[in-house]
């Protein structure tokens, strides 16, 4: 059966008209959504509590936690030893949530790959977390800080701890993989679909309004999250 030209062409510009609205719709929405607080929690509200940070690579966000407190010792969830570098003296971890295929083949956008693409933004693949140690954290552009109460911290450990998918015994399970980022990284299998409307910075967004921090409703992009939190503030 011959489709006439003039029908493909005319399917063909409502599939892109379909195509630029949805584009539209998505990025205004996370400009309006990711502006109203989800929580009435101000910036520096517990000056005495514990330190914690929001990281951005400039696409990406991870929370940044201490690696021990009385609440948690990390490096018992995420061990030292999982990391190229196996270095103890580490003070600081960072705790991404992502798509599989993105974290693993993708370590840069160049090396993006099509399938890789279509995977995450339709939700199908598989998800990891990204886990970071670090010695010292500076505040700047893509980092920062924050101090929040003893139950809030409590939160953000319940929250990342859902997110892991557990062994037989209840323990993370490390992702054998040689696409380590530094010498002082690891993944590990992660709970839950990644998509167009569940980011990466999705994950970290509802992290903190789980845990009562300054948040917006609804973000998919990195600086959806940082507004919250201002250089020097």
């Amino acid at each position: 059966m011959n489709i006439p030209i003039k029908k493909i062409m005319s399917i063909l510009a409502y599939f892109l008209l379909g195509f630029i609205l949805f584009g539209l719709l998505y990025f205004v929405a996370d400009f309006v959504l990711s502006r109203i607080p989800a929580t009435r929690a101000p910036i520096a509200y517990a000056q005495n509590g514990v330190q914690v940070f929001l990281l951005s690579n400039g696409v990406h966000t991870d929370i940044v936690l201490p690696v021990q407190h009385k609440e948690m010792n990390w490096s018992k969830v995420f061990p030292y030893a999982n990391t190229i570098g196996r270095d103890t003296t580490q003070n600081w971890i960072a705790i991404g949530w992502g798509d599989k295929g993105f974290y693993l083949n993708t370590p840069e956008w160049k090396d993006l790959k099509l399938k890789t693409a279509l995977v995450a933004g339709l939700g199908i693949g598989e998800t990891a977390l990204h886990v970071t140690y670090y010695k010292e954290l500076y505040e700047n552009e893509h980092c920062r800080p924050t101090k929040i109460t003893e139950a809030q911290y409590q939160r953000l450990i319940d929250y990342v701890m859902e997110s892991i998918e557990k062994d037989s015994l209840g323990r993370s399970i490390l992702i054998d993989t040689d696409a380590q980022y530094n010498d002082h990284d690891a993944f590990y299998e992660a709970i839950g679909a990644y998509s167009l409307l569940f980011s990466c910075n999705t994950w970290t967004n509802d992290a903190l309004r789980y845990a009562n921090m300054p948040a917006g409703i609804w973000t998919v992009f990195d600086r959806g999250i940082l507004r919250h939190y201002p250089q020097g503030g």
